[in-house]
């Protein structure tokens, strides 16, 4: 006892949490198996690694700022907006992000463009990509505050080395002339190493009109199209088809 005691104090001090979590069931597991030191020895080590890996993706989940919805495993594939289930399943294997491509959700409020985006962000996240999920107006407050603060300028500094971007309802609003330019440098700047997926309600051709640009549009579009996978949603609200209510169910 005397002995555990000790070792779990020296587990605290080096901040090896994940042997000191699992130490007692690991030591008497060994003892009932007769299992050796070598094999002893693996298992603390196996449970340090698992340890880290889950605080590791704990932490860029945060920093991801993923919305509250983002496991695909509890999609409702009965909803019908165009994505199979097979669609989704072949999305989740992020093929896509590794050759590459971008993609862009299109379609009305409430078919599933920010849950599904959410969710393979999740997912790379899982994966070990450097993924990030930010909203249009997000992405626009960084953009035009990393010069003043330093939290935007921590964030536009793991957005420029991201593996993929989320950026959800882009041009859901009109855009000043100069945040518009600062928008059109920042994906000009990381789009050959940067994947994107792309949530809108707004046709291409509209882009122009939220930009007030035709040419600036067309540029943004030419980056983010050229490889890129586009994705067309229709139906009725996936919200509302899985909306919770605090009353009973009533006959």
């Amino acid at each position: 006892m005397e002995h555990t005691e000790e070792i779990l104090n020296y587990c605290r001090q080096l901040r090896i949490g994940g042997i000191a979590d699992r130490f007692n069931e690991i030591v008497e597991k060994s003892e009932s198996n007769s299992i050796g030191y070598l094999e002893f020895t693996l298992e603390l080590l196996r449970a340090e690694a698992a340890h880290r890996q889950h605080n590791d993706v704990k932490r860029r989940r945060k920093l991801a700022g993923l919305p509250r919805k983002s496991d695909l495993d509890g999609y409702d594939h009965s909803f019908e907006n165009g994505m199979s289930k097979t669609r989704i399943n072949q999305l989740r294997e992020l093929n896509w992000l590794d050759q590459g491509y971008n993609l862009m959700l299109m379609g009305p409020s409430g078919v599933g463009k920010t849950m599904l985006a959410g969710g393979l962000c999740a997912d790379a996240i899982e994966k070990g990509y450097k993924a990030y999920f930010r909203t249009m107006e997000e992405l626009v407050n960084v953009l035009k505050l990393k010069e003043v603060t330093r939290s935007a300028l921590a964030d536009y500094k793991r957005l420029i080395k991201a593996d993929l971007i989320i950026i959800d309802d882009i041009m859901l609003f009109p855009m000043e002339k100069n945040m518009a330019l600062a928008l059109f440098n920042f994906i000009n700047q990381v789009y050959e190493n940067t994947c994107f997926i792309i949530t809108t309600n707004k046709m291409a051709t509209d882009w122009a009109k939220m930009l007030d640009d035709e040419v600036l549009a067309t540029a943004l579009l030419d980056r983010l199209l050229f490889r890129c996978e586009v994705i067309n949603l229709s139906g009725k609200s996936y919200r509302l088809k899985n909306r919770k209510t605090f009353f009973d169910n009533e006959n």
